[in-house]
């Protein structure tokens, strides 16, 4: 019945994708950006569903599993940096968007002060082309750990039964079968999660005995800051939330989530909008932090055996929720969890293909193949080479995800930021501002302080930091503060 459950749910997500097919038109505009029709309920759901992904599942369930309270404190400066990024950043890109006729993130960089910037569109692509990809195969990963640790399948068949199921839909309706997928599979995310958290708590008794159970479960699990951050007093744990708001901050950085604000049917529907994106942000990820906290009680009283969690001898905190499902849950209802699972990770890594393959077939290539079937070949190009990376990277999802975010995020944000508010740096500078953050982000991660701050907030910090001086040196116009209202 598990199986029969799981099975259903994948199938009806595949229905919804191809149906899409029935509305599209072979053009290239269509595939990569649903024409600029989306209502605002599918842009906010679709937007929020892709990037709310397995990073959410087991990612952060994981994070909350092995520390606890600091994954709350976590997701209040996550979604704070991404509301006020957004707000500067987000109604611009739709208005710039329409004003330039671009389809893709580096296109629009590109062309944002009316210029054509050959060096800057090449560079952006190729940094989101390799990166979106990694993030891609981060949650291929994501599914594949979920259908381990449920039917004991290898890791590697989750991985290839999601890049079947993009490649299928996706290759075939483009955007709008993602975004319509999308806003099925958030439904069935936030209903999963919500059961699962009320089942978890009925098993220790009612909120009041999972109150003081948490309580107990050790010295810093119930407190609001990392312990090591904690040891460094209101620095250290001021340091840690002005991390994660600039991490929250890197989504105005990330392709696949501002090209649904770009698809938006126009520009005035971007607020209501971001009322659905929010609303569901805040719900889901109070509901998974609360999910991960009930898995560590449960597996500290022994309602739920630690030992379905280790791998190799060590503990992998990211089967928390995949294995509380097997063992509280009807059959019926874990397939729908599962279901949930993978439909998180299926609605991000499906929007990643699409906007790696527009990255692949409208800015990398020369513009007499761009075109609907270049487009769709790119998709299978890229399913394949992220389907290849998941097989093979040893790190986790958390990891993986965090990498790819910080960096795109680091990468575009900083630019962005200036366009928004008014500043146009010439070519050399702008390439200058992308090519410096993303170095920045990546040096910072591979030396390990990211352990206290993200690497966001130091990349982005450079970026500006580039413009200043390009500034001084007669690099931009004058940047001037421009009505950017959400």
């Amino acid at each position: 019945m598990l199986l029969a459950s799981f099975i259903g749910f994948l199938l009806l997500f595949l229905l919804i994708g191809f149906s899409s097919v029935l509305v599209r038109s072979k053009k290239q505009s269509d595939y990569l950006l649903a024409g600029s029709s989306l209502p605002p309920s599918l842009t906010g759901l679709s937007a929020v569903a892709t990037n709310n992904s397995g990073f959410m599942f087991i990612g952060v369930i994981g994070y909350t599993y092995a520390t606890g309270l600091p994954a709350f404190t976590m997701m209040v400066g996550w979604i704070l940096g991404d509301w006020m990024a957004a707000t500067l950043v987000t109604r611009k890109v739709r208005q710039m968007g329409e004003q330039r006729g671009t389809l893709t993130i580096p296109e629009l960089l590109s062309r944002w002060g009316g210029e054509n910037f050959q060096l800057l569109k090449i560079v952006t692509a190729l940094i989101a082309v390799a990166l979106l990809g990694v993030y891609a195969a981060a949650q291929f990963k994501a599914g594949g750990k979920a259908l381990e640790a449920l039917f004991g399948w290898d890791v590697r068949t989750g991985a290839i039964i999601g890049a079947v199921m993009v490649l299928c839909y996706g290759f075939s309706g483009g955007l709008r079968a993602s975004v319509w997928t999308d806003a099925a599979q958030s439904v069935v995310m936030i209903i999963a999660m919500a059961v699962m958290l009320a089942v978890a708590v009925a098993a220790v008794g009612g909120w009041q005995p999972a109150w003081s159970g948490l309580q107990e479960v050790s010295p810093s699990f119930f407190q609001f800051f990392p312990a090591e951050s904690a040891a460094s007093g209101w620095t250290g744990a001021l340091l840690f939330l002005v991390g994660w708001t600039f991490a929250g901050a890197a989504v105005i950085g990330q392709p696949h989530v501002m090209v649904r604000f770009m698809a938006c049917d126009d520009v005035k529907s971007i607020q209501r909008a971001r009322i659905y994106y929010y609303l569901w942000f805040v719900a889901f990820y109070l509901l998974a932090v609360s999910v991960g906290l009930m898995a560590r009680l449960l597996m500290d009283q022994g309602a739920v055996d630690p030992s379905l969690v280790m791998r190799g001898g060590e503990l992998d905190a990211e089967l928390a929720l995949p294995v509380m499902a097997d063992v509280l849950l009807h059959p019926l209802a874990t397939g729908l969890v599962l279901a949930g699972l993978f439909a998180a990770t299926i609605s991000t890594v499906d929007s990643l293909i699409l906007s790696c393959s527009a990255c692949l077939s409208r800015d990398l290539i020369p513009s007499r193949w761009h075109g609907y079937a270049t487009a769709r070949i790119a998709t299978l190009v890229v399913v394949g080479a992220s389907l290849l990376i998941a097989l093979f990277a040893k790190d986790n999802v958390f990891n993986l995800v965090l990498f790819a975010w910080g960096v795109l995020g680091s990468a575009f944000g900083g630019l962005l930021v200036v366009y928004a508010l008014g500043g146009r740096p010439r070519e050399a500078l702008a390439v200058a501002m992308v090519v410096v953050a993303s170095t920045v982000a990546v040096g910072w991660r591979v030396a390990g302080f990211n352990g206290t701050i993200s690497e966001v907030l130091p990349a982005l910090a450079s970026a500006w930091v580039v413009y200043g001086i390009g500034r001084l040196c007669g690099l931009s116009g004058a940047a001037r503060l421009s009505s950017v209202g959400a």
